[in-house]
């Protein structure tokens, strides 16, 4: 008889077994998120509307101990975001529009002295208006096309904007009836585990939700009091604008404080254009070293490295509004690990820890 196979040692068995789980995991998170950029139009409102209703939270919940009926608290909520989103919009682009002429001005002088000081033959305005002109008698058709397209987006996004705002009225007005929900659809046994989980989940998004809030309303009442002493029109616009990209790290502070050094550059000069620079970055350097570490890792316990790679690969799957997602989604997930953790670690102690009763468990007697 053949000798009998040995078995494999307890570390590799061990290593099989977690890449077995990885491969599982990850091959359904990637079928989930597959699912989730298909179904986008669905899946982005329901996302947005539960970062709103982790926001928004707060502001329903006093509404409701003041005594205003559980419906008409969740009208009022949405109603005022409609009206602060709404003024914010308003405020920035009324402010980018008295100042855009003078932005192309200061960038077509700019462009003018580069071209002049560095420009090679063939860089001059005219020649790249001349081969603008040129592109577009070629390609008219695509852009046409192009045009139809950022229209159909448009159109799509204002859809998932309204959606996400029925739905925001909804999760607050609902979320006593979300508990009960969720235990009717998990097995039975495992209800306490799965509410544990969901509270744990939404308290991280929570967090996240309110501290970086409180860094964006810092960090543009910092940007407007800087903008008003430079004297740069549009400050209080400018500074919505910052309030608003804060939401999204890095990218959104990166777009609207360029923004406010263009519009400095345009009504006041270069020099005042330097000093709008280094308003922008002190304040991000502020909110880097200071506000981030210490607002954000009492909410949301994650990473600075952990962060970036997950707006990169939300950016990657998703574009600027998988960047929004990203972080408060991660957030979330660390929530259910942290809970699962924890749970676990109660059930299984190591030996010497206090038991139950709070004497130190013994080993069993051996027989």
């Amino acid at each position: 008889m053949p000798a009998p196979t040995p078995p494999l040692p307890d570390p590799v068995r061990r290593l099989a077994a977690w890449c077995a789980v990885v491969l599982l995991v990850s091959g359904v998170v990637y079928v989930g998120i597959r699912l989730c950029v298909e179904f986008r139009t669905a899946v982005v409102p329901v996302l947005l509307a539960l970062l709103g209703s982790a926001l928004l939270g707060p502001v329903y919940r006093w509404l409701v101990r003041s005594g205003v009926q559980r419906s008409l608290a969740a009208g009022l909520t949405c109603a005022a975001v409609v009206a602060v989103v709404g003024g914010a919009v308003y405020i920035v682009v009324a402010a980018l529009i008295d100042t855009g002429d003078q932005i192309v001005a200061s960038l077509r002088a700019a462009a003018q002295d580069l071209a002049r000081h560095f420009g090679a033959a063939g860089t001059s305005l005219d020649d790249l208006a001349a081969n603008a002109r040129e592109l577009l008698s070629k390609f008219g058709g695509t852009a046409a096309s192009g045009v139809i397209s950022g229209v159909s987006v448009v159109g799509e996004i204002i859809a998932m904007a309204v959606l996400a705002l029925l739905l925001v009225f909804f999760f607050l007005r609902d979320s006593g009836r979300a508990v009960g929900a969720l235990r009717s659809l998990v097995p039975r046994g495992g209800g306490d585990t799965a509410e544990a989980m969901a509270r744990r989940a939404f308290e991280a998004v929570e967090g996240f939700m309110r501290g970086t809030t409180f860094i964006a309303l810092i960090d543009a009442l910092c940007i407007t009091v800087g903008l008003l002493v430079l004297d740069v029109p549009g400050a209080a616009g400018l500074g919505a604008l910052v309030f608003v990209g804060a939401y999204i790290p890095y990218l959104g502070a990166f777009i609207s404080g360029a923004v406010a050094v263009l519009v400095a550059l345009a009504d006041r000069g270069f020099v005042i254009a330097l000093w709008a620079l280094g308003v922008v970055l002190a304040v991000q350097v502020l909110e880097g070293h200071v506000l981030q570490p210490l607002i954000q890792s009492r909410t949301v316990q994650m990473h600075p490295a952990v962060v970036m790679v997950t707006i990169t690969g939300g950016a990657s799957v998703a574009g600027i509004v998988g960047m929004l997602l990203a972080v408060p989604l991660t957030a979330a997930a660390f929530g259910v690990a942290h809970e699962l953790r924890d749970r676990y670690a109660a059930a299984h102690p190591p030996p010497g820890a206090p038991g139950p009763s709070g004497s130190p468990e013994s080993p069993a007697p051996r027989s």
